[in-house]
């Protein structure tokens, strides 16, 4: 399986050959559910607080006698029973929503996204992307140019571009695109993956996946 390779200029120079147990493995789509879930669930905070009622304000008097009265005993106006009392019972702010997915099932779910793109021809790999000037309008160019070539990037809405972390130039330029999202190759993720709809790979980057994903 391959993928065409670009320069700059929008210009097809080559094709790039992406390793078969990276984009060419069994696509596993439980797998991709439950990668997404445990992601999603590990960005999730707990926030609810509910006063009980030793933290609501109010007097700690008994409201009433305990016997004579006719009436059932009670303590305090803060019980959880009474308006304006304390919550029984109630969230602590301290709720766990953590999960867990072992490193070769996260693997595997990476590959199984980076496999689906592939399959269905929605990579493209651009040459010497960590040369390209500091400059929105070059970034802008060359996706519009890219575009215009490939079918599958002209109808996605959204793009991810991967490239490596220290690739300062690409960083910079590509920033201040709305719809293009800078993805790194040293923490991608299911989520990040298949949140998008088209793979756009510097060429750097795609060999660093090829070799360690």
């Amino acid at each position: 399986m391959k993928v065409n390779l670009y320069d700059l200029k929008s210009q097809k120079i080559d094709q790039v050959s992406l390793k078969k147990e990276v984009f060419d493995s069994k696509i596993n789509q439980d797998l991709l559910s439950q990668a997404v879930r445990v992601y999603l669930f590990n960005q999730r905070k707990a926030h609810p607080l509910a006063k009980g009622r030793s933290q609501v304000a109010g007097s700690t008097r008994k409201i009433w006698a305990q016997k004579g009265t006719g009436r059932a005993r009670h303590s305090d106006m803060r019980a959880p029973i009474f308006v304006g009392g304390g919550v029984a019972h109630g969230p602590k702010g301290n709720q766990n929503y953590h999960l867990k997915l072992n490193k070769k099932m996260a693997k595997l779910a990476v590959r199984s996204a980076l496999s689906q793109f592939a399959k269905d021809s929605h990579i493209l790999a651009v040459s010497d992307l960590e040369k390209i000037k500091i400059k929105t309008k070059q970034a802008l160019d060359l996706i519009n140019s890219l575009k215009k070539i490939d079918k599958n990037l002209s109808s996605s809405k959204k793009i991810a571009l991967i490239i490596n972390s220290d690739n300062k130039n690409a960083k910079q330029a590509f920033k201040n695109l709305s719809d293009i999202d800078l993805l790194y190759t040293n923490s991608l993720n299911t989520y990040q993956l298949l949140n998008h709809n088209f793979l756009i790979f510097s060429q750097n980057s795609l060999d660093f996946v090829n070799k360690n994903k």
